[in-house]
């Protein structure tokens, strides 16, 4: 059987503090992994102090808890909307449509 090919992602420095401010808040290593692109290895590696042991983010550096593959979907569906209602030239729905799902997107799940 072959093996994956290797995603080139790796753990940043910068994202180290926000990696455990996630892992202390709660947040399902899964979802923390794929925030950033990496697998949970990765982040059992940041919560063993691999990676330094900076500070740790507060709450309002972290993004949204939950899934973002489903934030992802979700997100471009409404983009997808967005962007019909500019080309039909309802600009004020349009916005208001971008602002509902920036605010959908935030929301910690």
């Amino acid at each position: 059987m072959a093996k994956a090919h290797r995603s080139g992602l790796k753990v940043y420095t910068k994202d180290v503090p926000v990696i455990l401010g996630m892992v202390s808040r709660g947040d399902r290593r899964h979802d923390v992994a794929a925030w950033f692109g990496l697998n949970q290895g990765r982040i059992k590696e940041v919560e063993d102090g691999t990676h330094g042991t900076p500070p740790i983010a507060p709450p309002s550096k972290l993004p949204p808890s939950g899934s973002p593959g489903l934030k992802a979907k979700e997100l471009r569906s409404s983009v997808e909307k967005v962007s019909q209602l500019l080309n039909s030239g309802s600009t004020p729905a349009a916005i208001k449509c971008l602002k509902d799902a920036i605010t959908e997107f935030d929301k910690n799940i």
